[in-house]
């Protein structure tokens, strides 16, 4: 073999094995996270841990029930107002690639994705708290949906401009007008890729603090009524955190666990659905 030869496996071996200490490097310090939150908080997980309200302080167990209730209307309501107007965005982004409206949009939402979450948690804090003199569940709700659409445009945007131009011939070919095309033919087939933009952006808004701070405050109480103060899991986690009680410091780290998993059931779908999509094109 030649000495060429040689350096040329040389290198290649080295740069082989920088790439595995580099990855190394970027996953180990997640299992350490992973693996110290799973320790110290799944043993803090029961039914009556799940189903029952904090209790006051010197008060030993309690539980997370409005927290977890809180989350699901917070998130689910922010869902509500962000995913439709998101994927009729990333539609007309889409079928408009050129024209003017379609460039400052792009660029605004290239911006919005990049504003810092405290920011649009102080900016929802001015435009609903203040007006509406009341902290509440649905102006946290529109600081998350606000959070979510730069996510929810561009992964519908770039999911449709992947979809071969003969759809969309074909389709006009057979007569059908321009809403049943986009309804009934180039949704469907970008239905995989648009849905995984979507669980993208709940499970990153699923965890913010920031904007429910200025925004839903909290509650120790168990409501449904998204016009009042809402506790959701991020809050108490942050509440609870930073107070002086251990039993407090227990619930936090039981909710951490149960928000992890959360977090990582949402991303190991999103990645599934990935998968099927690609496989599909």
């Amino acid at each position: 073999m030649s000495v060429a030869i040689k350096y040329r496996i040389g290198k290649s071996t080295a740069f082989k094995t920088l790439v595995i200490v580099l990855s190394l490097a970027c996953v180990v310090p997640l299992l350490f996270i992973l693996v110290y939150i799973l320790q110290a908080g799944i043993t803090k997980i029961n039914w009556n841990f799940l189903t029952n309200l904090p209790k006051p302080v010197g008060e030993s167990g309690g539980g997370i029930a409005n927290a977890l209730v809180g989350t699901m209307i917070i998130v689910g309501t922010a869902s509500i107002i962000a995913i439709p107007f998101g994927i009729l965005c990333g539609i007309y982004l889409s079928e408009n690639k050129n024209s003017k409206l379609a460039y400052w949009s792009r660029l605004c939402i290239d911006i919005l994705q990049g504003i810092p979450s405290i920011v649009i948690g102080i900016v929802a804090y001015f435009w609903l708290v203040k007006p509406l003199n009341s902290f509440s569940s649905l102006s946290g709700s529109m600081a998350l949906a606000i959070m979510m659409l730069p996510i929810v445009v561009r992964s519908t945007e770039e999911t449709l401009l992947l979809l071969p131009d003969s759809l969309r011939e074909a389709a006009y070919a057979l007569g059908m007008p321009f809403h049943r095309v986009i309804l009934k033919v180039i949704v469907p087939c970008g239905i995989s890729g648009i849905m995984s933009g979507v669980m993208l952006s709940v499970a990153r808004i699923t965890g913010e603090t920031a904007p429910l701070l200025f925004t839903a405050f909290g509650n120790p109480y168990l409501t449904t009524d998204i016009t009042k103060p809402m506790q959701s899991l991020p809050l108490l986690i942050f509440n609870y955190a930073t107070s002086p009680y251990n039993d407090w410091h227990d619930l936090a780290w039981g909710a951490s666990c149960i928000l992890l998993i959360w977090v990582l059931l949402l991303n190991i779908f999103t990645k599934l659905i990935t998968r099927k999509w690609k496989v599909q094109l």
